[in-house]
Order: structure tokens, then sequence, then C-alpha cells
């Protein structure tokens, strides 16, 4: 269905957002997810051909809480899921999302360690 005139400006702006990603791998760039550790809190990294985007760029999380999870990052790894929640104040909602995308594969769910 073309909307042409009729389109939500959310659709001309999602719209100007998929030409630029589809010129980026026209020139031979690849987009990466985002990555817990090389991230940026609002701008996309250049690795080789590759681009990392920014915490920034997730759903429903803003810059302020970007930084928050770069700087949290700054203090030494993240132990887990659960760490990551509460040093880096990140909402389950972004923590359900984060995982969903595969960024926080090698992160156990909780500090404790299971004895049994």
């Amino acid at each position: 269905m073309v909307k042409g005139l009729d389109a939500s400006t959310k659709e001309k702006n999602t719209l100007t957002v998929l030409e630029l990603a589809l010129e980026m791998c026209e020139r031979g760039f690849s987009f990466a997810k985002v990555d817990l550790y090389k991230s940026s809190a609002d701008q996309f990294l250049i690795e080789g051909n590759t681009l990392i985007p920014p915490f920034n760029s997730i759903p429903g999380l803003g810059t302020n809480a970007a930084i928050n999870i770069v700087n949290a990052r700054e203090n030494g790894e993240f132990l887990s899921k659960e760490d990551l929640q509460q040093r880096g104040k990140v909402s389950k909602t972004i923590l359900e999302y984060l995982d969903k995308q595969g960024c926080l594969e090698s992160l156990p769910e909780q500090n404790q360690l299971s004895l049994f």
C-alpha cells in the first residue's frame, strides 16, 4: 500500500532511516548488533566495514540511560544481567530487548552462583 502524502511522521522518518541503511549496504557496510562493551551512548562506531549502533538506537532507551550504561561498564565488566540492570540503571524492558537481540549471551541471569 502506497501512502504518499498520507504517511504519518513516524512512517516518513522510518523511510529516511531505511533509505540511509540501504545506501550504507550499497557502499559495502554492514550493521552489527548493539555491543554491551563497544557501543557508544549516542554515536555509531565504525569497525572495519561494520557499523556498531549506539545504545540510544534501542527503542525506548534515551541518551541519558545510554550514558548510564557506558559509565557503569567503565567500572568493570558486568557480572550478570542483574548487575547490568542495577549498575546501568536499565529497565526490565530494555534488558529483555537486549537479551532478545543476543547482546547479553555471555551473561548469567544473577550474580549468585549455584552450588547444586
